[in-house]
């Protein structure tokens, strides 16, 4: 009789309280039609004073459910046996429904909660991902001269090595963005982090070629993996005030990122010193201790995030209502008392939360062996990603998500293209400089002399070189041509592109040297020996590591800052839509100002207006793309674009670089009208500054 009082009393307090929608200023509580906001009180008010352990059901020993029991589970079991008769569209109209009412109630919720400092403390966990992204664009540009040289790369499998990063993180933003809105934010960054971070320390350790290209294609494809989830993740802790400025403000880090790979650079690969070596065969040299440091921002971020919750968004999009209630207060108490203001209380009772419709796949994973519930849960997990990967092309978002792609393309294939573009320029302006000071020596004969110094940038021909000794010395340019080397001994010679052409070399000894075979072009060896060759390739860090080079990435990640700055301040207030076709145009412009660019110090120029120019764009179509898309697909609608935005990075290295020394019309105008071109589309797009986040 007393439970039955309390259910009579706790309906009639059900009814007064009011549905989910009304937000009552008054005491500031979401109200629901299915939860009372203080159920457990009126029981415990009614009930005052009775004890219900007195109260023994009869059929309790026998095993007999309890008849109010047995209504309860009838009452919860209607709903499901309900939908099970009810068509999926049907389902998917009432959860669209439901994600629009969730949509606004959650942006009251976040201006409750306020901004402070949980989004700042956030703000830099995530900069840190977005920095280690930064950095592993910088690191290969960085460490390829080197390695050419470390593990003796040909022409082709440089170009390989310079275009497997962009591979790996363009497979890794469609698949690790997917799994995002299946899988969380914080699981699948943290996936995501752990394999760059693993995978890159793992790099700097091999010596094999092979092996060294498998684990910065892996790495790539984890930090590939992170840019669409920082930017889901981040977004959902924001209202829509504050979205596009911290949005862009966060884009920062990559700039960061740029600047923390050139100096770590600069200050660690020209340190030959900075390594050690394992007998003939295992050699850790600057280089790889500069790949080593270039992790840590990557292993920082993973670390920090251990203490950061899951997207409370998301979780309400999978129905954990509890959990996500209880992220969000501790938003809201986490900045209360930062504000000083300890006291006010977290007035959010119940929060709306969608019609779930992918229920089966638990009823399907609880059977069968473990490996036959893991292959369940792994291919219903792909086909949920796949799903929504098809949803981004229905008519709702087709013509947006075509109309970004191509904007994200043309944006990559002229920014990345350019950015790799710059420096082989400079390096071919600096080499036609370095064969212009060349000096040409005409039959010159030389007798009984020991040469134990460096020969640089000389050709000699037509010479007569008898009894002489080339002992401890290098080689750097250097070419003979049509020369006589007799009786000559060769003793520890490094060299770097020299070559004997026509010469005719007889009685001869070669002793611990790197002139191998190629290196003699249609020569007559006769009665000469080579002993003891050296072994594998040498590196020559006063040629290959050029400061300027590194100097050139450090300004042009520096000039981006005064973009990045009046992006964030004005991102709100003119509109993405204004921000990105207005940044595209006038980076167009700038590309033509490359037709003048023919000293070192005008590219470096052009390249630092063009970078500062062409950010703002970036930084607005990150935003659009996170507003544009529903919760439930929004990580995998920026894995998408941002993919694609990678095969376009690839596209403008390699067609860029090719033109190098050949001409400057064909990468200039391509550059310019693919941003003109894409800079005139993005003014179609639907402007998002003053919605809510779907």
């Amino acid at each position: 009789q007393g439970g039955r009082e309390a259910n009579q009393v706790s309906d009639d307090y059900r009814y007064q309280d009011g549905n989910y929608e009304g937000y009552a200023p008054n005491d500031g509580y979401y109200r629901g039609g299915d939860e009372p906001a203080h159920e457990e009180d009126a029981q415990s008010d009614v009930t005052e004073g009775h004890d219900e352990d007195d109260e023994v059901y009869e059929g309790e020993y026998q095993g007999i459910p309890h008849p109010d029991d047995i209504k309860e589970k009838q009452k919860k079991r209607a709903p499901a046996m309900d939908d099970e008769y009810r068509d999926r569209a049907d389902l998917m109209a009432e959860r669209m429904e439901d994600e629009e009412q969730l949509a606004h109630q959650y942006e009251n919720i976040i201006e409750e909660c306020g901004h402070g400092r949980f989004q700042w403390t956030l703000f830099f966990v995530l900069g840190l991902a977005l920095m280690a992204d930064g950095v592993e664009v910088f690191v290969v540009g960085f460490v390829l001269p080197s390695a050419e040289k470390d593990m003796c790369l040909s022409s082709s499998n440089k170009g390989m090595l310079g275009l497997i990063v962009y591979l790996g993180m363009m497979v890794g933003a469609v698949m690790l963005g997917g799994l995002a809105d299946k899988l969380g934010r914080k699981k699948c960054l943290i996936l995501s982090l752990a394999i760059n971070a693993a995978f890159a320390f793992l790099s700097s350790f091999v010596q094999g070629y092979g092996f060294f290209l498998f684990c910065r294609l892996i790495s790539g494809l984890g930090i590939g993996g992170s840019l669409p989830i920082v930017f889901a993740y981040f977004s959902e802790f924001l209202s829509r005030e504050k979205r596009g400025e911290h949005l862009s403000w966060l884009c920062m880090f990559w700039m960061i990122g740029g600047i923390f790979a050139s100096a770590m650079a600069w200050s660690i690969i020209p340190h030959y010193g900075w390594g050690f070596s394992m007998g003939t065969n295992y050699h850790f040299h600057s280089w790889r201790v500069f790949v080593l440091v270039c992790a840590l921002p990557c292993i920082a971020s993973l670390v920090a995030l251990k203490f950061m919750p899951e997207s409370p968004r998301f979780l309400l999009e999978i129905g954990k209502h509890d959990e996500a209630w209880m992220i969000l207060k501790q938003v809201h108490d986490t900045n209360m008392r930062a504000k000083g203001e300890p006291e006010r209380v977290f007035t959010v009772s119940y929060i709306k939360t969608p019609k779930q419709v992918d229920e089966f796949i638990e009823i399907q994973s609880s059977t069968g062996t473990w490996y036959q519930r893991w292959l369940v849960r792994i291919t219903t997990t792909f086909k949920q990603v796949w799903d929504n990967v098809l949803y981004c092309l229905t008519a709702q978002y087709r013509m947006n998500t075509l109309m970004l792609a191509v904007v994200w393309f043309t944006m990559a294939l002229s920014y990345y293209g350019l950015i790799v573009w710059f420096p082989d320029m400079i390096r071919y302006l600096q080499d036609e400089a370095y064969e212009s000071r060349v000096k040409i020596f005409d039959e010159e004969e030389v007798s009984h002399f020991t040469f134990n110094f460096t020969l640089e940038n000389q050709i000699h021909r037509n010479g007569e070189y008898r009894n002489d000794k080339f002992i401890g010395m290098k080689f750097k340019e250097v070419r003979f041509e049509d020369s006589l080397f007799e009786e000559c001994y060769f003793e520890d010679v490094t060299s770097s592109e020299t070559f004997f052409e026509n010469c005719t070399i007889i009685s001869t000894v070669f002793y611990n040297t790197d002139l191998y075979e190629h290196k003699f072009i249609n020569c007559r060896l006769i009665n000469s020996t080579f002993m003891k060759e050296k072994e594998g390739c040498h590196l020559d860090f006063e040629e290959d590591n050029d400061f300027l080079i590194y100097l050139v990435s450090f300004l042009g990640s520096l000039s981006v800052l005064p973009g990045n700055i009046i992006s964030a301040l004005l991102m709100d207030k003119i509109g993405r839509i204004k921000m990105i076709g207005g940044s595209m145009l006038i980076s167009a412009v700038c590309c033509f100002f490359l037709f003048f660019g023919n000293s070192e110090s005008a590219m470096i120029g052009w390249q630092c207006l063009f970078c500062g120019a062409s950010i703002a764009a970036w930084n607005a179509l990150d935003v659009i793309t996170v507003e544009l898309y529903p919760t439930d697909k929004r990580a995998t609608a920026f894995g998408i674009l941002n993919g694609l935005c990678k095969f376009g990075a690839i596209l403008g290295n390699s067609i860029f670089a090719s033109f190098v020394g050949i001409t400057k019309v064909v990468p200039i105008l391509l550059a310019s009208s693919a941003l003109v071109g894409g800079g005139l589309l993005a003014l179609r797009l639907p402007e998002t500054r003053d919605q809510v986040l779907m």
